[in-house]
């Protein structure tokens, strides 16, 4: 007696990547009827040998109840290779019923089929691509493994989507041109366009491998027609099988439905013939010069020379994101930022040095109130300097920005302004820049602030830093109010290339140019910081030195005085 515990329940898809088209494919199918009828069955053929050789029974009237072939069936299958049913022959017999060209060569084919007599399947059969039925079949036979197991499932929302998405292909409309293209998102999407439009569409080719259970007397009824394998394929390579082959496991469980439930073993199997091992080598070698070629013409499209800027020219390339703004007073916030270049600086002619990010509501995390941007953001610019002077640095580029808000009265109110510059360093910088906003005094400007929109806006962003028209030795701005809002953080990858980072020899030569003399901008970063350090701690020590009593500085430096002399 089989037990439970050697039958299959794995009737999970297997995804195969072959290189060999599809139409080489052979799959062998074997079903075996395993329950207590088949056992009956082959215990009354012996008694009715034994008896036929006592000469109690005539063998011709119980032979066809007791053949082995309805309790078993072997067939190898090619890809869309079309099997008929017993439903099928006695279907596409009457030509009246055929109305489509695929049915009329159905109705061809099976009458030289009964002509020859050299139907060779019984119980097995295929539905190919073309066939109607292929398309109608249930969604629980295409997509649920019901009859390979015991437990029931029902088809999931994206099954029952790719179940028709190759139908869907042929029925989709053109777009209204009466539909602005401005509109990106639709608000209210209905189930229908939610169904259409989720699921992502790929063109396979599938196949059904079914079987028709029913009992020796009783073939050809639609009821009792079960799927065995699906097989799926698509023109880059990809063969899908469900359940996947048996390889070295135990065959498959189907149980049949109704008063009768009878039990049969399914067996696949890949019987497709193997290449030989010079074929393989001769395909391989082929693909190889293929990969060759390609990569060469790769190659010529591309050049051999990197790409460099002219000597004298530092190129720095920016990408940026504004990642997140946040501490702001009003909600659905925007940012609108603009690059300005200093003196030796230049940009491409089509490079836009502006640009403004989308209205962004905010969410709470914790305390704050975050607005999420991930707007990115890229900047071309060049550095040329033109004076040979080794005391002069070059100034860095910088971005101003300014962060406003709108509401749904269409009220726009400023909410800060900030300034970033452009990192010295190459590589990734996280920046956070802290914003203030000009505040006016008096209650009329709150008033005018909440109920009408509108506050005090600079006529020169550049007055966030150093205002450009700015000309002396101290900048004042006492009397300017203003009031800390928010801040704005940004994502940056920095890269800068030039010759001089190329050619290692350049530092060792007598450096001519600022360009030459920095020879890398880290090392100007890094020489930056020391004199920064430098200088905090030189503010410190007369810091220190204020703070002592006057006596004990007097003493000192009496002291110095002796030590010296």
């Amino acid at each position: 007696m089989i037990m439970a515990d050697f039958w299959n329940t794995d009737t999970g898809e297997a995804v195969y990547r072959s290189r060999d088209a599809v139409k080489n494919l052979r799959i062998k199918v074997r079903i075996e009827r395993v329950t207590s009828t088949a056992a009956l069955s082959q215990h009354l053929e012996q008694e009715v040998l034994s008896q036929h050789e006592r000469g109690a029974i005539e063998l011709e009237t119980l032979t066809s109840q007791g053949q082995t072939g309805n309790n078993e069936e072997e067939l190898v299958v090619g890809w869309q290779e079309k099997l008929f049913s017993q439903y099928e022959m006695e279907l596409f017999q009457n030509e009246a019923a055929c109305q489509t060209p695929l049915d009329r060569q159905y109705h061809t084919e099976v009458k030289a089929m009964n002509r020859a007599k050299g139907r060779r399947n019984r119980r097995i059969f295929t539905y190919t691509d073309h066939d109607r039925y292929t398309n109608c079949l249930p969604l629980h036979q295409l997509h649920s493994t019901d009859l390979l197991t015991t437990t029931k499932s029902s088809p999931t929302f994206l099954a029952e989507r790719m179940a028709s998405i190759r139908h869907r292909r042929h029925d989709r409309r053109t777009m209204d041109c009466g539909i602005p293209k401005s509109k990106i998102i639709n608000w209210e999407p209905t189930e229908e366009f939610v169904k259409n439009s989720h699921v992502i569409n790929n063109a396979m080719q599938s196949m059904h491998i079914m079987a028709d259970l029913g009992s020796p007397g009783r073939l050809g009824q639609k009821e009792n027609e079960c799927l065995l394998v699906t097989i799926k394929s698509d023109g880059s390579g990809t063969v899908v099988v469900k359940p996947d082959f048996n390889k070295d496991r135990e065959p498959y469980r189907i149980v049949t439905e109704g008063e009768k439930r009878e039990v049969w073993h399914l067996t696949v199997e890949n019987v497709s013939t193997s290449m030989k091992t010079e074929e393989k080598e001769r395909e391989q070698n082929m693909y190889k010069d293929l990969y060759v070629r390609h990569k060469e013409y790769l190659n010529s499209l591309v050049g051999q020379d990197f790409e460099m800027p002219p000597v004298g020219i530092l190129r720095y390339l920016m990408n940026g994101e504004i990642v997140s703004a946040k501490g702001f007073e009003y909600d659905n916030l925007y940012i609108h930022f603009f690059m300005e270049l200093p003196n030796n600086w230049s940009s491409l002619p089509f490079q836009s040095l502006s640009g403004v990010t989308q209205t962004c509501r905010t969410k709470t995390l914790g305390k704050e109130n975050i607005a999420f941007f991930s707007y990115p953001f890229s900047f071309e610019t060049f550095y040329m300097c033109e004076k040979e002077s080794e005391e002069s640095i070059p100034q860095w580029p910088v971005l101003y920005f300014k962060v406003l808000s709108l509401d749904s009265w269409q009220r726009y109110r400023t909410e800060g302004y900030g300034y970033l510059l452009f990192p010295a360093i190459p590589g990734k910088h996280i920046m956070t820049c802290h914003t203030w906003r000009p505040l006016q005094t008096g209650t009329v400007s709150a008033l005018r602030r909440f109920f009408i929109g509108g506050s005090p806006e600079l006529e020169d962003h550049s007055y966030v830093r150093i205002p450009g028209t700015f000309k002396g030795d101290r900048l004042s701005r006492f009397g300017f109010c203003t009031e800390s809002t928010g801040s704005v953080t940004f994502n940056l990858h920095c890269m800068q290339q030039a010759r001089s980072f190329v050619d290692a020899t350049m530092l060792k030569k007598r450096r001519q140019k600022v360009f030459d003399q920095l020879g890398g901008f880290s090392q100007q970063g890094a020489v930056c910081t020391i004199l920064e350090a430098f200088q905090r701690a030189r503010r410190k020590m007369q810091e220190a030195r204020e703070s002592l009593p006057r006596d004990l500085i007097n003493t000192t430096s009496q002291l110095q005085i002796e030590s010296s002399a």
